[in-house]
């Protein structure tokens, strides 16, 4: 029997209608997720502004992302230890009950309430839809469904903006929150009918609170410098100084607590594995390319293009058009073939011509050249993003799955977190620095540079229009340049990971690696037993 058939006999035996009824549930969580990070981009200012919190805008994006990063390790391991299904369910009512609070707010605090609930709710439903497709689908049979599991993020990234610009232009934004609602009830009503794990043990779970609570400290602390460093406070200010210590401080008194941890929330012997190391670096990698990438082209295409948000968010369809395909048809050939190291190679690659590419962008270019740059990178991504999680699953027994999927996007999330913050910072500099080098009685003759806006700048003389839009265009580019060294450094990374063989069945136990695959293989026959029937009912 073929790799391809022993994967499909597999595949069969969980019975591929019930996958697919269950994975319609597993996408629409992520859904949620994806389209939570990308709905309040067009709708933000309209919201701040109606709830007269201007200057708490910051925390409505920050509240979630901080819930969400010290979440991930969290909803990971308990999956693993009292099963998916149960955890999936809450983290989805916890989303539903976020977004009711915030679409009911009437000020910007029930607002950065309800967007820290739904960041505890969404920390796990990331996590949970990569495990239980884990649990469910054998490695080899599970790129397909890991590449469809990419085109959410693209679909979520195109749509996204566009909701939340049509809900604040027409019904009013409060739906940004409503639309959560159904989409929830479809993916709790999937979950709950289509998805039936076996009996669990009854054992009382041995939770790592001390580990929890560190690495919430870490995290928060890591998330806030990030985000204030060099905006609302200097870089070498007590406040960011301070958060730098808590972070290092609160690291260091984790990884020491982890090592006694009868049942550690990020156990270190996850980094005793090559793959596990080389691909989550390379994700962190991918993470700030992406994130410092997504967090400022809207705002560069409104001040260098002059056109709407909406507009903005359409001049990014390319970048995601590209993106999903790409993650689809990979996701299927490694499905098919049973090969994936050359792919994360190829994206880092091609992550880096795109951020050399972008990095040439000049200010009277045509728009259909800044929208082709933005193509290519969004086929990197397609060929990196999905296939390093696989890679991480790969490499543990399902057992360990739910914590190595955790581990690596919370890393990514660190990442994108970082990316999103130096991104920020280098590009306000630059341009703080170019407005007053060339605009006649410096940059405070326009007033706050914070506050100019593309309609504000199409008030303008044209000539102090042309020294804007330029100076814009000239402090993002470099950005991405600097972007490049990071993309060679994943392509090294890469090039150094494992091609173990992908699991055709859903075994419990150690995890196959090599060789080893071909000796199991050889024991199941040599003993009568079928190959592919040593695994053991997941527990969900």
């Amino acid at each position: 029997m073929t790799d391809t058939t022993t994967a499909r006999a597999s595949e069969s035996a969980y019975d591929r209608r019930s996958i697919l009824l269950v994975f319609v549930g597993l996408m629409t969580a992520m859904l949620l997720s994806a389209l939570d990070q990308t709905i309040f981009s067009t709708a933000l200012p309209t919201i701040v502004g109606e709830l007269d919190g201007v200057d708490h805008m910051l925390w409505v994006t920050t509240a979630y992302i901080l819930a969400a990063t010290i979440m991930m390790p969290v909803y990971g391991k308990v999956g693993d230890l009292i099963g998916r299904k149960p955890l999936f369910l809450f983290a989805i009512g916890v989303f539903m009950v976020g977004s009711v609070v915030g679409a009911l707010a009437t000020g910007m605090t029930e607002l950065i309430v309800g967007r820290a609930i739904q960041g505890i709710g969404g920390g796990g439903l990331m996590i949970l839809s990569q495990a239980v497709i884990a649990d469910i689908v054998p490695a080899r049979e599970r790129g397909k469904y890991m590449g469809l599991m990419g085109g959410v993020f693209a679909l979520a990234s195109v749509i996204g903006p566009l909701l939340g610009g049509w809900f604040t232009e027409s019904i009013g934004w409060q739906w940004c929150m409503w639309i959560n609602v159904p989409l929830g009830l479809i993916a709790m009503a999937s979950v709950m009918l289509f998805l039936h794990p076996p009996a669990k043990d009854r054992a009382r779970p041995r939770l790592d609170v001390a580990g929890m609570v560190l690495i919430a400290i870490a995290s928060a602390a890591l998330v806030l410098f990030t985000s204030w460093g060099g905006g609302t406070y200097a870089w070498d200010s007590p406040v960011i100084l301070g958060l730098i210590g808590l972070t290092v401080v609160a690291g260091v008194a984790f990884v020491l607590v982890e090592r006694r941890a009868a049942e550690p929330i990020m156990p270190l012997t996850l980094f005793k594995e090559r793959n596990f190391n080389l691909t989550t670096a390379a994700g962190l990698l991918m993470g700030i390319a992406m994130f410092g990438t997504l967090a400022y082209m809207p705002t560069y295409l409104q001040m260098v293009a002059q056109v709407d948000a909406t507009a903005a968010g359409l001049l990014m369809i390319p970048m995601m058009g590209a993106m999903l395909p790409t993650s689809i048809i990979v996701g299927r050939a490694v499905s098919r073939t049973g090969r994936y190291k050359w792919y994360p190679v190829a994206g880092a690659v091609v992550i880096g011509v795109a951020m050399f590419l972008l990095s040439t962008m000049s200010w009277t270019q045509p728009l259909w050249v800044t929208c082709a740059y933005l193509a290519v990178f969004g086929m990197g991504l397609g060929l990196q993003m999905q296939v390093l999680v696989l890679i991480v699953q790969n490499t543990f027994p399902l057992s360990m799955v739910g914590t190595a999927t955790a581990a690596n996007n919370y890393f990514r999330q660190i990442g994108a977190s970082l990316g999103a913050a130096v991104v920020g910072s280098i590009f306000t500099n630059n341009l703080i620095a170019l407005l007053t080098e060339r605009v006649p009685g410096g940059a405070a003759s326009l007033g706050d540079a914070n506050s100019l806006t593309p309609e504000a700048v199409t008030q303008l003389p044209q000539q102090a229009q042309d020294i804007i839009v330029s100076s814009y265009n000239e402090a993002l580019t470099p950005v991405f340049l600097y972007i490049v060294p990071l993309a060679v450094l994943s392509l090294i990374l890469t090039l150094f990971i494992k091609e173990a063989p992908l699991r055709t069945t859903l075994e419990r136990g150690a995890a196959v690696e090599g060789d080893d695959a071909a000796v199991a293989v050889a024991a199941d026959v040599a003993s009568g037993q079928p190959a592919g029937e040593r695994s053991e009912p997941a527990r969900l």
